[in-house]
């Protein structure tokens, strides 16, 4: 399959054209909004300004996914995606775990083929195999809940909730093709507004987290 092939992977695309996933494409502005809000509550500085313009990124690279529905959009939006996850792991463990440079990035590294196994045990159960890649993000987020439910307590509880609001949005993105009869346009749509949400809450457990 070639970088240009068209792709149908949503219920709500019907056939060829820009506007065959009006929804999921105009979802997608939520993203854009969400980066705003949080480019001004970080003062659009450092990692915090950073990550706000990878999340509009997501916007953007999302819209193209489901207006042009070609391979390399796809792979544009998956990447964005991928791209906010390492900067915001390397971020928390650099303010969270209060880890130095070198071994934040290490750790960060390290998370991949952590993510990439997770993954692949998520694709063994059933209904999951289409999310698979993404349900190994929840898991993450608990993960550093639970290891800072002492130390830092407020910030625990805010990934614990975002944790939560990655899952709801997860289930909405796996029922988009078993509801597709039921529902013509799908709820792909949800995952992208609960994903605008959840990432700019993700930026604000992190903006609010003490530094030292």
């Amino acid at each position: 399959m070639g970088w240009t092939a068209q792709i149908d992977a949503y219920c709500e695309r019907l056939g060829p054209g820009l506007w065959a996933e009006p929804l999921n494409a105009v979802s997608n502005l939520a993203f854009l909004v969400a980066a705003l809000v949080m480019w001004r509550r970080t003062g659009g500085r450092g990692i915090g300004g950073l990550l706000s313009a990878i999340l509009a990124l997501i916007g953007i690279s999302s819209g193209l996914w489901h207006t042009l529905a070609q391979a390399w959009a796809g792979a544009a939006d998956s990447g964005a995606i991928l791209v906010f996850v390492l900067v915001y792991l390397f971020a928390a463990n650099r303010r969270f775990l209060r880890l130095g440079p070198a071994r934040a990035l290490g750790a960060t590294v390290l998370a991949l083929p952590l993510m990439a196994a997770l993954g692949a045990g998520f694709a063994r159960v059933p209904g999951l195999a289409g999310s698979a890649a993404y349900w190994p993000l929840p898991v993450l987020i608990l993960g550093y809940a639970v290891a800072l439910r002492r130390r830092l307590p407020d910030t625990a509880r805010g990934l614990a909730l975002g944790a939560g609001l990655l899952m709801l949005s997860l289930t909405f993105r796996m029922l988009d093709a078993p509801l597709c009869g039921w529902l013509p346009a799908g709820t792909h749509l949800m995952w992208h507004l609960l994903n605008a949400v959840m990432l700019a809450w993700m930026i604000e457990v992190w903006r609010r987290s003490p530094e030292t």
